[in-house]
């Protein structure tokens, strides 16, 4: 027993210290950002760098938040005085996940203040996990045997990124009446890219093509009926809205 308590203790202080190091890299890049919006002038070698500043920020707090699972609809007070015990036992009641060894968190609370809160719309719970593993075999759990209901109440459940990787991600959901009308399949994959399938009925050639911009390359992939295949330099020099 002590131990395991030793081994938890020194997992727990590795994984503070490396969130510790992420945090002090991510105040290192923010300051070099300030730095550069206060002094750009507009020019391509600054913009670039800007650009780039910005997504290797964006690319830490995702890192930073990977063993994070957010869960969406459970009802207000529902998880009473221990928010982890009954967090863990909806896991295993309600998903179904025998966890080997049993599920352990850092933290676990609500997001956002309680003010706000409504029957119809219950604050998120978001659960950061001590392993990542187990924080993925949810998400991969709660994926396949969608829905999963408590006590009437559809839960969903998702990873957690930094806002610009989730509006990102947002900007796909647009695309996804298209494609369905069109009968072309696609899934969306981490941290924020749409995969559509190259061959095509009348194709002989397989792969995939990789929509990474929402709105920078995806119309010709919805007129895609009307090609032998896709080009993909094409695609990434056409416009959302050129079609």
């Amino acid at each position: 027993m002590d131990l395991k308590i030793t081994d938890l203790t020194l997992a727990s202080s590795s994984i503070r210290a490396d969130i510790a190091g992420f945090r002090e890299t991510a105040n290192n890049l923010d300051q070099r950002l300030s730095a550069v919006e206060d002094h750009i002038a507009t020019t391509p070698d600054q913009e670039e760098e800007l650009k780039s500043l910005r997504a290797k920020l964006t690319e830490l707090e995702d890192r930073s938040r990977r063993d994070n699972v957010r869960f969406f609809g459970i009802p207000e007070q529902k998880e009473g005085s221990d928010i982890k015990t009954f967090l863990s036992s909806l896991l295993t009641n309600h998903f179904g996940i025998e966890f080997s060894p049993p599920p352990e968190f850092q933290r676990v609370h609500r997001i956002g203040p309680s003010h706000k809160a409504s029957a119809n719309k219950p604050r998120p719970i978001i659960a950061c996990f001590l392993r990542h593993e187990q924080a993925r075999q949810v998400i991969s759990t709660a994926k396949a045997r969608q829905p999963i209901s408590l006590d009437g109440h559809e839960i969903r459940v998702a990873a957690d990124f930094s806002r610009l990787t989730n509006d990102r991600r947002r900007a796909f959901l647009a695309l996804r009446p298209q494609l369905r009308s069109l009968d072309i399949k696609y899934g969306l994959f981490e941290p924020a890219r749409m995969a559509v399938p190259l061959l095509m009925p009348w194709c002989t050639s397989a792969g995939r093509y990789e929509i990474r911009s929402a709105d920078a390359n995806a119309a010709p992939v919805l007129q895609a009926r009307e090609a032998s295949i896709i080009d993909a330099d094409k695609v990434r020099k056409r416009s959302l809205h050129s079609g």
